[in-house]
């Protein structure tokens, strides 16, 4: 089965992604994979707190990842299912992508600030023509409905 990968994040733009991926993976038969990168400088602390830190991350981590989950079950028929990864963000997705073979989309949502679509966007828009799936950018600022009409 062909699976949509999103990003999980604190951004605003996240939930547009996850909106758009499961309504594709409705609407065309797939699935929807959740992955969520904890970087590495989050845990630069003495080897207890770290610890402590890393635990409190994935707690967060899932407790997010349940709102969209529920939405995907509840309004999709899509049952995610969740990765975590610890590293840089960019160099984990791709890793991801290059260890399961049944992603076919990578869908990420762009942020409208003025500052550009996010970090996440930039990298790996800069290397689009080497990515081993297509890449999918949902507008941060794009409503339901016109998700809804282009889904």
């Amino acid at each position: 089965m062909r699976k949509f990968l999103v990003v999980l994040d604190d951004s605003r733009e996240c939930l547009n992604a996850m909106r758009f991926a499961a309504m594709r993976a409705a609407r065309t038969g797939g699935g929807v994979e959740v992955l969520a990168v904890i970087p590495p400088e989050d845990f630069n602390h003495w080897i207890g707190v770290g610890e402590i830190m890393r635990e409190e991350a994935r707690e967060r981590i899932h407790a997010h990842f349940e709102v969209f989950a529920k939405w995907m079950r509840d309004r999709q028929n899509i049952d995610p299912e969740l990765v975590i990864r610890e590293g840089e963000p960019v160099s984990e997705i791709l890793k991801q992508i290059d260890e399961d073979d049944d992603i076919g989309v990578l869908v990420l949502g762009a942020s409208p600030e003025k500052g550009g679509p996010g970090p996440i966007v930039t990298a790996l828009s800069r290397n689009f023509g080497s990515l081993p799936v297509p890449l999918t950018i949902v507008p941060g600022e794009l409503s339901k409905d016109r998700l809804d009409a282009v889904c």
